[in-house]
């Protein structure tokens, strides 16, 4: 994600991925492009084809909340992925994000004495943890990137049984949490992009926020941990979420978390 374009790089892509029965359409003989046609989507959503080459195009950069409503609803999204759009068109930047979390919210998480648990901002940069998340896995130490120790670290690879399908996860969820407007976002993108694996699931141009599941890790020294996340945001901090791991009372991971320490 260079930034310069995400609108457009959106729009495009979705537009690709979108087949014409789906929209209604019936094609015939060999098309040319995958998905729907730039016409096409122009016609379906109710606006001219010369308005929508110059959104595709980034000469156009904000669209009314109609124009937005009509591709999306076209191009089949789901409610992260308009809400990704509309943040992709909002000319307004976001708050100014924290990089420095409270007293309070660090305490909170050290009394967690059973719970990994640690705190990240919206580019995925972890800035603060307790000492359960770090024992759980050097990704959690504060300066650490997520996103960047997920795909270019071997040993992150080697902890997450799933690795496959987490780095996907991954790649979404920065697409979007992530400010394409901010410059550390921008190359931190063009750093991972030099990366196969990250470069094909960044062009899919998936959209999945962060949410509550389920986890496995394979952890160098207590074995095979299965592990519940939790995320929780911080009021009052732009950005950040406290991100937990529990396991079940009963479960035999919760005595493994406690031979970390």
């Amino acid at each position: 994600m260079r930034g310069e374009n995400a609108l457009g790089d959106f729009l495009r892509a979705r537009r690709g991925r979108v087949r014409p029965d789906e929209a209604g359409l019936t094609s015939f003989g060999r098309r040319r492009v995958p998905g729907l046609r730039r016409d096409e989507l122009a016609h379906l959503a109710g606006v001219s084809q010369h308005y929508l080459t110059r959104l595709e195009q980034g000469k156009d950069r904000n669209p009314s909340p109609q124009v937005l409503n009509a591709l999306a609803s076209v191009l089949r999204l789901n409610r992260d992925e308009r809400a990704h759009l509309a943040a992709l068109a909002d000319a307004a930047p976001r708050g100014v994000a924290h990089t420095a979390v409270s007293d309070a919210v660090q305490q909170l998480i050290d009394s967690w004495s059973q719970t990994p648990a640690y705190v990240r901002d919206r580019r995925f940069d972890v800035l603060a943890a307790n000492k359960l998340a770090m024992a759980l896995s050097p990704l959690y130490t504060p300066g650490q990137n997520l996103v960047r120790c997920m795909f270019l670290d071997p040993a992150v690879r080697a902890l997450f049984p799933d690795w496959t399908q987490i780095a996907a996860q991954s790649a979404a969820a920065l697409r979007a949490e992530a400010d394409p407007r901010d410059p550390e976002t921008a190359e931190l993108i063009s750093s991972l992009l030099t990366d196969s694996h990250f470069r094909d699931s960044w062009t899919l141009h998936d959209v999945r926020p962060t949410r509550d599941e389920v986890k496995r890790f394979n952890h160098p020294v207590v074995g095979p941990l299965t592990l519940r996340r939790e995320t929780l945001a911080i009021a009052g901090a732009e950005g950040q979420v406290i991100i937990a791991y529990q396991a079940a009372p009963d479960d035999p991971a919760a005595q493994a978390l406690a031979r970390l320490l």
